[in-house]
């Protein structure tokens, strides 16, 4: 298998897809977030899930960034480094909700339940140390650089011009979104996740397989064997 920029971009267009799937899947029937719930296979399950689309989707928004670096120009430099900082924050912050937060159930629940209402948004009653500050860190990443990247992309004018608006707009509904009861705050989930569903789809279409064994005819008029039949 030759590797190629074709090859590259739809890698990481599939990755967009998938981590988009994901985003809505691992939503769609989650169970209430709790020191009781944290533990449980399906919570762990679902966790894990949201490490791999983290993952997925920053593959995803490296290849919409590097497969137009051109047109995205300084704007989407920066939209696209706040929002890589934003998944990569959210794959330490769901790695650690997965696999770590259920073995501390035991012997600091309270710590857990504080841990859990930062991370819906609320405000916890004891400290949590620096998670404090990583959470917002991680949202605002989320949010500002989900809305500049988005821009970007909108006046690259390459992906489709829906997606991009959708991707801009997602902060926006999050923020709505995070202020309301817990079942209204797991939707935040589908504008963003539509929105990787449709880049990806979109990025996928543009890329032109090119073919490794072409030549140019200057390349050809100027090899040494074409030299050499010349002269004869």
């Amino acid at each position: 298998m030759t590797i190629t920029p074709t090859t590259l971009t739809r890698g990481a267009a599939v990755a967009a897809v998938g981590a988009g799937l994901l985003f809505i899947g691992v939503q769609l029937g989650h169970p209430h977030l709790d020191a009781d719930s944290i533990g449980t296979t399906e919570v762990v399950v679902r966790g894990s899930l949201k490490v791999l689309m983290a993952v997925l989707a920053l593959v995803g928004i490296t290849g919409m960034y590097l497969s137009q670096v051109r047109r995205n120009g300084v704007l989407g430099l920066v939209g696209y480094v706040v929002l890589a900082t934003g998944y990569l924050l959210i794959t330490c912050m769901t790695y650690v909700a997965a696999f770590v937060m259920p073995q501390l159930v035991g012997t600091d629940s309270a710590y857990v339940e504080d841990v859990i209402t930062q991370i819906t948004g609320g405000t916890p009653a004891g400290d949590i140390g620096l998670l404090a500050i990583t959470l917002p860190v991680q949202d605002i990443c989320f949010l500002a650089g989900g809305l500049v990247f988005g821009v970007a992309l909108f006046r690259a004018r390459v992906l489709a011009r829906w997606a991009t608006v959708v991707l801009a707009v997602g902060g926006v509904v999050t923020i709505l979104l995070s202020v309301m009861p817990d079942a209204f705050y797991r939707l935040l989930a589908f504008p963003n996740g539509i929105a990787l569903i449709g880049l990806g789809c979109s990025m996928w279409a543009t890329t032109r397989p090119v073919r490794a064994d072409t030549t140019s005819d200057r390349d050809t008029v100027d090899s040494p064997q074409a030299t050499a039949a010349g002269v004869e």
